[in-house]
């Protein structure tokens, strides 16, 4: 069941995308309401059409995910291949569509950024009360327990004095964008100098953690301490832009694929070349020297 995919995707903190049918024209053989996952790595679970629409469906997929931005995907029949696009939707033709149209929307499901929190302080549990609502997913940690992942969005040390050095180690060694030690101007000043990492490294510690806004109780520090978080996050998306995945074109029908595994292909004097189904794959594997400038 898609539905139980979904959920144990989620579970397993592994993005994907959610395909719903929302309109077909016949003789397409998907219907309203049809759906389907999209995987990080194009493979897809469900039925929102033939081969042909899965290829459109696997593309523009894995483009959400890169966006994150939900998507109309309209595939209609036709020969030509040229793209519309308008703000929030994209209409694509398909030749290898044996009639009517289809509507599919396409909504990124990513996990929520974790924060990891190290420490079971009154600032630590803070923290993960007002971490939800900004849409991050905090998890606590004793400083024993805690173990740093290089797809964290922050992590923050708030254990008044238990685990701290190995935790901002790790985390600086994984190159986590935003690590931050709650501690007093002179303690922290002392936990950093034992760090064994190199000065640039040590430099990226906020210590204090949080931007200056006077707090003094632990939810004014953990206010503090997420905002700056935030700042950075958008400073940072602002200044990188997004990386759209690559696409490639099948030679003999023309349609714009996703080159990933996922997509049939065929590896031919070294040269790999990318299908929207088995069918073409098979045509251009018959000759593929006619297909050569094409591919």
């Amino acid at each position: 069941m898609v539905t139980d995919t979904a959920a144990e995707l989620v579970r397993t903190r592994e993005p994907f995308v959610q395909a719903t049918v929302v309109r077909a024209q016949k003789p397409t053989s998907a219907h309203a309401g049809d759906t389907a996952l999209v995987r990080a790595d194009g493979s897809i679970d469900g039925f929102v059409g033939g081969t042909c629409a899965e290829a459109s469906v696997r593309e523009y997929g894995l483009m959400t995910l890169s966006t994150n931005q939900p998507l109309l995907l309209r595939i209609v029949p036709g020969e030509a291949p040229p793209q519309s696009t308008e703000e929030g939707a994209v209409t694509v033709a398909n030749p290898c569509l044996s009639g009517g149209a289809v509507e599919i929307f396409l909504e990124p499901r990513v996990p929520a950024p974790r924060v990891l929190v190290v420490g079971e302080s009154p600032i630590a549990e803070a923290l993960a009360r007002l971490g939800g609502p900004l849409g991050y997913a905090v998890e606590l940690a004793p400083g024993a327990d805690a173990v740093p992942r290089a797809d964290d969005a922050a992590l923050v040390v708030a254990s008044h004095g238990r685990g701290e050095e190995p935790a901002l180690t790790a985390a600086l060694r994984l190159g986590i964008p935003y690590v931050g030690l709650i501690a007093s101007r002179i303690r922290g000043a002392s936990v950093l100098a034992a760090l064994d990492v190199p000065d640039d490294q040590r430099a990226r510690v906020h210590s204090p953690a949080g931007l200056d806004i006077g707090g003094r109780t632990a939810a004014e520090i953990a206010l503090s301490v997420l905002a700056q978080i935030v700042a950075e996050r958008r400073a940072a998306e602002r200044h990188a832009p997004v990386a759209l995945p690559a696409s490639a074109v099948d030679p003999v029908c023309g349609m714009t694929v996703a080159p990933v595994d996922s997509s049939p292909h065929a590896t031919v004097d070294g040269v790999t070349t990318w299908f929207c189904c088995d069918g073409c794959r098979t045509t251009f594997l018959a000759d593929p020297a006619r297909y050569a400038a094409a591919s």
